[in-house]
């Protein structure tokens, strides 16, 4: 079926009301949904959070009787399943009216994908399919992640000098960036599920992990810590949050170190190890499990080198700074051994630039090697 003139205008108002919901929706995507007769908008939906109403039906309840023979725009296919929560979302869009979908793209379940568009069709309704799907993409580029690997997508988040430094010679690091920057990152956590730091960084700086924003959501704390080293004290812990603290390490440690974290109230996952090291992509499978679907990556450079050396990071995010640390001595961004030839170096695609108050912001995704 042929777009029409006004398709992309409506499809782009959809998006907008899809990502006012941009870290609330986990484990499902974010959706809009708008509702077009006569050239003029009657009804607007979002989903808000798993466990309520999804967008198409937000939208077709408030348009009523007046739906029929209407359009509707929705930025993700209508699904044609019962989840746990909610139902299908087909049977409502059929019982409306409206004589005309524009989807912006296929649902990506491998379970569903293309059921809820056949049922339309095949019921009479005409139905568009693509109209600005690169944008339906990004916008819910954790969630297809998710459901077709059951992994989360994964975000490594660095602040450094134009040199590549996170931290002189003696450990200072505060502040390297300037406060634009650093609202950018507490945003960056406000819309993933979970953020993950390594045990150097709680011992070192004793951050509390949290959002810190007006009607921000505190990201799901977790720390990779092979040898339980983590305080009893530290604020990842003590520190008052809606959000739960998972500790990973490794499944040969010894009972008598868990049960004082688990006391004050830590949860401690045991994972597989590699060479004496918490296992990063098992790690994320155990995350995936838990329906987590976003993980931010605050760490240090050692944790750095070992997302990307495993090959779970998708995105990179680097907030540079205008100076120059100098010296061999300083700190790297990234650590461990570098490769011996260009051609093992990790690239990113699809780069994006943007200055964030006095810092350069870059925003590329890891070309994954086949």
């Amino acid at each position: 079926m042929l777009m029409n003139p006004f398709d992309e205008k409506y499809m782009r108002m959809a998006l907008h009301l899809a990502e006012k919901a941009r870290g609330r929706t986990n484990p499902n995507p974010m959706v809009g949904a708008v509702v077009v007769k006569g050239g003029k908008v009657i009804s607007r939906g979002y989903h808000r959070k798993a466990g309520e109403l999804h967008a198409e039906a937000i939208a077709l309840k408030k348009a009523g009787k007046a739906a029929k023979g209407a359009t509707l725009y929705v930025t993700l296919e209508p699904c044609s399943h019962t989840d746990k929560r909610t139902p299908p979302c087909t049977p409502l869009v059929l019982q409306s009216g409206v004589k005309r979908v524009v989807v912006a793209m296929i649902d990506p379940n491998p379970r569903v994908s293309g059921r809820g568009i056949k049922t339309l069709r095949k019921s009479g309704i005409e139905v568009v399919t693509g109209v600005l799907e690169a944008d339906a993409k990004k916008l819910n580029e954790a969630f297809m992640k998710y459901i077709t690997t059951g992994m989360p997508f994964v975000t490594l988040k660095i602040a450094q000098t134009l040199d590549g430094r996170i931290a002189t010679a003696a450990g200072e690091s505060k502040w390297i960036t300037g406060e634009k920057a650093r609202e950018e990152g507490r945003r960056l956590r406000d819309i993933n599920d979970a953020i993950l730091v390594g045990i150097n960084t709680v011992l070192k700086d004793d951050p509390s992990l949290t959002t810190r924003i007006r009607g921000g959501r505190d990201p799901i704390r977790v720390i990779v810590d092979s040898k339980l080293r983590t305080p009893l004290t530290a604020k990842v812990i003590t520190q008052k949050s809606s959000a739960k603290t998972f500790i990973a390490t490794l499944d040969t440690m010894s009972k008598d170190n868990l049960v004082k974290l688990l006391d004050i109230g830590a949860e401690i996952l045991l994972a597989r190890g590699s060479k004496g090291r918490v296992d990063l992509t098992y790690l994320m499978k155990m995350l995936g499990s838990f329906g987590i679907t976003s993980v931010l990556i605050e760490g240090g450079a050692e944790v750095n080198a070992s997302a990307l050396k495993s090959g779970i990071v998708d995105k990179v995010v680097l907030f540079i700074a205008p100076m120059l640390m100098t010296g061999r001595d300083s700190l790297c961004s990234i650590g461990g051994t570098s490769p011996m030839k260009l051609a093992q170096s990790i690239g990113l695609s699809d780069m994006q630039v943007r200055i964030v108050g006095q810092d350069l912001m870059i925003e590329g995704y890891v070309k994954k090697k086949r």
